[in-house]
């Protein structure tokens, strides 16, 4: 995304076919609350997606305007090397947040439980465009804890598409702070999250060339 070309024609796909109808809601979200947030990366599809990547809010990676694995922070390599690693392709997987407005200039990224709550009825609006989707992988605390609402409110849809929530690492340097064997189990569960949500999705994995 630190190209200009590559992310001006991102943007000029951001209502293409395969991903308009989310990122005309993310539309609908900032006109609600004249607060911006950012689309979602065109390369993502909402009728092939089985996967939700779900992070906490919009990072300090995110001038693309989108939330992409393309993006230019270290957040974003690291969730890139993750679906490369696993051979997760990106029509299979869609990233979204917990709290999808930007706050993290005003709250160094950290959200309070009236936020997460917020974030309840528009994630469940996601969910019901990415009709193929069966999981979720929570990244960090944030996403734990909407999951764990998610379970504890039993919500029919969830229930009825037989929705399967993973509790992972987050993916910033501040949360793989700590000795290489360390971060490299806190990578294998992560690795192992995808992979199990792959295999219950019917999801072939690509050939890992790291």
């Amino acid at each position: 995304m630190a190209d200009n070309i590559h992310r001006e024609q991102q943007w000029e796909r951001r209502y293409a076919p395969n991903i308009e109808e989310v990122n005309r809601f993310c539309d609908t979200l900032k006109t609600q609350k004249s607060r911006e947030l950012p689309y979602v990366d065109p390369i993502h599809d909402s009728d092939d997606c089985r996967i939700i990547s779900l992070f906490s809010n919009p990072g300090s990676g995110v001038e693309s305007g989108f939330l992409s694995s393309e993006n230019d922070d270290s957040s974003a390599a690291r969730m890139a090397e993750i679906y490369a690693h696993v051979g997760l392709r990106p029509e299979h997987v869609m990233p979204w947040n917990v709290y999808p407005w930007y706050v993290y200039d005003e709250q160094k990224g950290k959200l309070d439980r009236e936020q997460i709550n917020e974030g309840l009825k528009p994630l469940l609006k996601f969910v019901q465009r990415v009709p193929r989707a069966s999981a979720i992988v929570a990244h960090g605390a944030d996403a734990h804890k909407m999951t764990r609402a998610l379970t504890k409110a039993a919500i029919p849809t969830i229930r009825r598409r037989g929705f399967k929530f993973y509790e992972v690492r987050a993916t910033s340097d501040r949360a793989f702070i700590g000795s290489a064997d360390k971060q490299e189990v806190w990578l294998q569960g992560i690795y192992g999250a995808y992979g199990d949500a792959m295999s219950r999705a019917g999801i072939a994995q690509l050939k890992y060339t790291g």
